[in-house]
């Protein structure tokens, strides 16, 4: 017996293994596969070509990387075609966009399917080669292997390669609201990144509920699901966005997202480059196109819309599992009335007593808070010991992955280790508080989350382990082991998603999510008698990882530290002053802070996760020239001012933001695009950010009440602080990264106008 239990905690741990194993294909170098299958190497080729150098728009490589995707378009044999012009989204983020075209025509009348991507960087040190160089290279390889097999589509397909994703999802808005081609389309696939590696979770983009997008989906047959309809109900509910929310909200077009998530610390950065792609990463890309590109082509696709969601999980082996919302309560009820059942018949047969199942709730409560609270003090405990890592923004360090399994072996230690301690009391009575925990969890979700109602399919295992340990003593290791079989393979990938994802600030979810599995695993761990030694084994591997991610938590070339340096002129009281975002300066940046260094004193432009500068110094005043602004209009017409400026560069920039002071703006136009009475209403002080190319002039048209007072502030920001001939700023060190997320290395210009 002592033999079949070891036997079994290994299996436990190929289980364990597998659930992320099983979710990807592992890439082996296929260029020279048949030329009609998918070959990630083929792939590669484009990735490489198009993350040569950053390429955000405005910027010299944003047209090389257009140049490139039309060519091996054309190479197609497609008739390639572009659509520029003027968008400002939903954020007041203007930009001319070019997005590039082409289209297969199907032999039929039907709707279209969409194959969707974006070929910008981010701004402005980011090689796109995962965001989303990886998307546009899948769709360039997977249509040459659809020509490859001579199909001819019953749908038109329309390859949509758009511009300015990273500035406001721009090119998709110019596409929905002005490309005839948009209204033809009946479902869009959507290939994204935020990070550079991981499996790629598919995400469906609807209005209306999901079970016809999920059962044709199934249809489709590919070969590596990973999706969950949890990972969408927390999709939406988190600030992040994709072209494809452009086609549901403002097209009412169906989709599906397929992004991945890990090494999340590359996203944006000048890490995320042709080498640090995960190449499995990519091959799970192709594995999700080609089998719905093959079956979307011919399908229906103008009755995809449905009143009835689904709640949908994958597992390895079934792939992706769905049933209707309409079963989430009778399933509830099912396993409420075999928990009561179960109570009854353990007290009949007296393997349950009262006093014992109360017992029962001490450890199920202790190790909920005390994993918990771990969990929810990581971020804090990791800044506080190493406070480089706020300038992370990711809130994912390098060594995350370390972190993560530092504090699931804690809170394993801490589950076997109190378990160890209410060893003298049975396993059925020490079962009763989990499944009355998981019972409460399932309610919840079932009302409040429903998207999160898979749930309750491992608990019935849970159910299953407390009816077989009320009617045997002695249970067979495997069967237990069986029976927890679904918690291990649906709920360890969940372990490591959320602090991936959403950042190590997420800890919590990690080491809750460990201590519920370890709840759903209980029938065979409380069979153990040596629960003690392995939470002295997990103990130790604690402090092993802990000194490993130490060990790990220095910068280098391979995990460089983000920094940041700015120039800041400021022409209302004619002064200079060096700035950056870092909360902790290395030699290269730390040395133009020497003297004079303070916190600023307000703040200046916007920045994602409102990142606020930490520090200022005085600069020299360099001439550095300001816009050239021309009134175009002054006028009262009724009760409203109306004015009208046009404003010129005088130098190579990058971006103008204007921001105003508290006025009730009855209407804005930029450069001849209106911006939503929405945005208005809740911009708060920013008004606009213009990306610029070709050093374009912006035209701002306002209307307000004629007795306010409308105060402007430009700032004009290039990104040629490190190249510009009155500046010696040395090369940044090869041990630290430009800043993503924030303005970085440029020059700012700030200038205030006022109309009374």
């Amino acid at each position: 017996m002592k033999f079949s239990r070891t036997l079994a905690i290994i299996l436990l741990f190929i289980a364990v293994y597998w659930s992320f194993k099983s979710q990807m294909p592992t890439y082996h170098p296929n260029k020279d596969v048949a030329l009609e299958s998918f070959s990630t190497d083929r792939a590669l080729k484009h990735v490489e070509q198009l993350s040569k150098e950053p390429h955000g728009v405005g910027f010299p490589g944003h047209e090389r990387a257009k140049d490139y995707i039309i060519s091996e378009l054309n190479k197609l044999g497609l008739k390639t075609t572009v659509q520029e012009g003027y968008t400002a989204g939903d954020w007041g983020n203007l930009s001319k966009a070019t997005n590039i075209l082409a289209k297969i025509e199907g032999s039929e009348n039907g709707k279209a399917l969409l194959l969707l991507s974006h070929y910008d960087s981010s701004p402005h040190s980011s090689y796109g080669a995962s965001d989303a160089g990886s998307g546009v290279a899948t769709i360039l390889e997977g249509v040459r292997t659809f020509f490859s097999n001579n199909r001819t589509p019953k749908n038109d397909i329309i390859i949509l390669i758009t511009d300015a994703e990273e500035l406001g999802l721009n090119g998709a808005d110019l596409f929905v609201k002005n490309h005839p081609w948009a209204k033809d389309v009946g479902l869009a696939l959507n290939f994204e990144a935020r990070g550079s590696g991981g499996p790629g979770y598919m995400l469906i983009e609807t209005n209306r509920g999901n079970g016809t997008l999920i059962k044709e989906f199934t249809k489709a047959h590919p070969k590596y699901p990973v999706a969950n309809s949890l990972a969408y109900s927390i999709y939406k509910m988190l600030p992040n966005d994709t072209d494809l929310t452009v086609f549901r909200e403002d097209g009412d077009i169906e989709g599906f997202n397929f992004a991945f998530i890990d090494d999340h610390y590359d996203y944006h950065t000048a890490l995320d480059n042709y080498q640090r792609l995960d190449r499995n990463t990519l091959a799970h890309q192709g594995s999700y196109l080609m089998p719905l590109l093959n079956y979307f082509s011919d399908a229906d696709l103008s009755n995809l819309k449905s009143l009835n969601d689904y709640v949908y999980f994958n597992m390895p082996f079934f792939k992706l599992i769905s049933y209707p919302f309409e079963w989430i309560w009778p399933m509830f009820a099912i396993a409420a009335l075999a928990f009561v059942l179960l109570l009854f018949t353990g007290f009949k047969k007296g393997q349950l007593n009262t006093k014992d199942i109360f017992k029962g709730f001490i450890p199920v409560l202790a190790t909920l808070i005390i994993n918990g609270l771990a969990g929810y003090f990581c971020w804090s405990i990791i800044t506080w010991w190493y406070p480089d890592f706020k300038d992370i923004l990711h809130g994912f360090t390098y060594n995350g992955h370390t972190y993560i399994t530092v504090y699931v072996m804690f809170s394993l230690f801490v589950c076997f280790y109190i378990y160890h301690k209410f060893r003298k009391t049975s396993t059925p009575n020490l079962l009763v508080a989990p499944i009355f925990i998981w019972l409460i969890i399932c309610g919840l979700v079932a009302q409040y989350l429903k998207g999160a109602s898979f749930f309750i399919v491992p608990l019935f295992g849970l159910l299953a382990g407390l009816l077989v340990t009320i009617n045997q003593e002695k249970p067979n290791p495997f069967l237990m082991v069986f029976l927890a079989l679904p918690a291990i393979l649906i709920y360890s990938p969940f372990i490591k998603m959320f602090p991936v994802g959403l950042g190590l600030k997420m800890m919590v979810a990690a080491t809750l999510f460990t201590t519920l599995l370890f709840f759903l695993v209980l029938p065979f761990f409380g069979q153990l008698k040596s629960k003690g030694r392995l939470a002295y084994l997990f103990l130790f591997l604690f402090f092993a990882f802990g000194i490993t991610s130490h060990i790990q938590s220095d910068f280098n070339e391979e995990r460089p530290k983000p920094s940041s340096l700015l120039y800041v002129y400021d022409a209302d009281n004619d002064s200079a002053l060096w700035s950056t975002y870092d909360n902790v300066l290395i030699d290269w940046n730390g040395q133009f802070f020497q003297n004079n260094k303070r916190e600023p004193k307000a703040e200046t432009i916007s920045s994602k996760y409102r990142t606020s500068m930490s520090y200022v110094a005085d600069a020299p005043k360099k001439a550095i020239p300001l816009p050239y602004i021309d009134t175009v209009i002054d006028t009262i017409i009724g009760d409203n001012r109306l004015i009208e400026l046009c404003i010129t560069p005088n130098r190579d920039v990058n971006r103008l933001e204007v921001f105003t002071n508290p006025i009730d703006l009855k209407s804005a136009k930029v450069n001849r695009i209106e911006l939503s009475s929405y945005f208005l209403e809740n911009r708060r002080s920013k008004l606009v950010t213009h990306y610029i190319t070709n050093n374009d002039f912006t035209e701002l048209q306002l209307e307000f009440p004629k007795d306010s007072i409308l105060e402007l502030t430009l700032y004009e920001a290039s990104n040629d602080l490190l190249t510009h001939p009155d500046f010696s700023i040395p090369e940044r060190p090869k041990n630290s990264i430009p800043m993503p997320f924030v303005l970085n290395d440029a020059i700012l210009t700030i200038k205030t106008l006022r109309f009374e």
